[in-house]
């Protein structure tokens, strides 16, 4: 037993010591996940370019565009940059968003071609990013002790 009058020091205690390999998809969903963090703001500011009238496809200005492509556009420029910051900030709604933004951004591909041109390599890009997600997560849990 220790007596009252004796000095305990503690010794420093580092972040990445006693980790090791144990954490490494951690790392790599973290890494994933800033990646599609700078993406999602990037996606998100290529929209508010086109609302602006900044890289339009239509050169008549963003009101005389069809009624789909603004509901469309409108909601990936709110949509996109708000998924980024939760990402970056590792929020716990931020993966969520992100996941609504991808599947929402394949889903307008494939059931509403006439917005965006039904782009397949769009849909295939966004189901690459949804199913690597969905692994690094799966691996990370599996690293996680009991």
């Amino acid at each position: 037993m220790a007596r009252a009058d004796e000095r305990r020091t503690l010794e420093p205690v580092h972040a990445d010591e006693g980790e090791g390999d144990a954490q490494q998809w951690a790392a790599w969903l973290v890494v994933f996940l800033r990646a599609m963090a700078a993406v999602s703001l990037c996606k998100g500011l290529y929209h508010w370019a086109i609302i602006c009238g900044m890289n339009a496809p239509f050169p008549s200005g963003f009101d005389s565009y069809p009624m789909p492509y603004q509901v469309a556009t409108v909601f990936f420029a709110v949509i996109d940059p708000v998924a980024g910051v939760g990402l970056w900030l590792a929020a716990p709604w931020g993966a969520v968003v992100w996941l609504t933004s991808v599947i929402s951004m394949a889903a307008v591909e494939v059931l509403f071609p006439q917005i965006y041109g039904a782009s397949i390599l769009v849909v295939l890009a966004e189901m690459a990013l949804l199913g690597t997600y969905l692994w690094l997560v799966l691996m990370a849990a599996r690293e996680q002790p009991e």
